[in-house]
């Protein structure tokens, strides 16, 4: 996939789009590689060029009568499915919410907290126009999660109604 044709930087121009690539550095993880770690504090948000990864968060389990910690994997993205992740720590401060795993050779491009808020103060029309899609696709995972939790909700009260 050509950087350029990431839905994240689609309504930006030519220009404003060289200006916003000068501020992304490529990485790469091989899989296996952790990207990001749950609990760690975020700098930078990640986007997609190519690749594959698994979202896990911590659970605390009751398993034979004892309680323990327990991985349980929540997503796997992919470069086709959505254009970048790890924003949510830039947004809002908060640490990682949960563990970023390569499941496949990845390449990435970060853009940190700080050369986005810079482009935001020096160019407003690029800082709207990303923030604008970063909060599309966060309504996006509000609705599914919202959903999901509906359905939790729903089983829950069908296997406590049923007691």
């Amino acid at each position: 996939m050509d950087l350029r044709d990431i839905p994240l930087f689609e309504s930006l121009t030519e220009k404003e789009f060289k200006i916003v690539k000068s501020k992304l550095k490529k990485v790469t993880y091989s899989a296996g590689d952790v990207i990001i770690k749950e609990g760690d504090i975020g700098n930078e948000m990640y986007i997609f060029e190519s690749g594959k990864v698994k979202i896990t968060r911590k659970l605390t389990l009751r398993v034979g009568g004892k309680w323990g910690e327990a991985e349980k994997a929540m997503d796997i993205l992919n470069s086709e499915q959505v254009s970048f992740f790890g924003e949510m720590s830039i947004v809002t401060g908060a640490p990682r919410s949960a563990t970023i795993t390569a499941l496949s050779y990845c390449t990435l491009y970060t853009l940190s907290k700080k050369d986005l808020e810079d482009l935001a103060k020096r160019y407003p029309e690029i800082g709207y126009k990303i923030m604008k899609k970063v909060a599309a696709v966060l309504a996006k995972r509000v609705q599914k999660l919202n959903n999901t939790v509906l359905k939790l909700t729903t089983a829950l009260s069908i296997v406590v109604s049923s007691k």
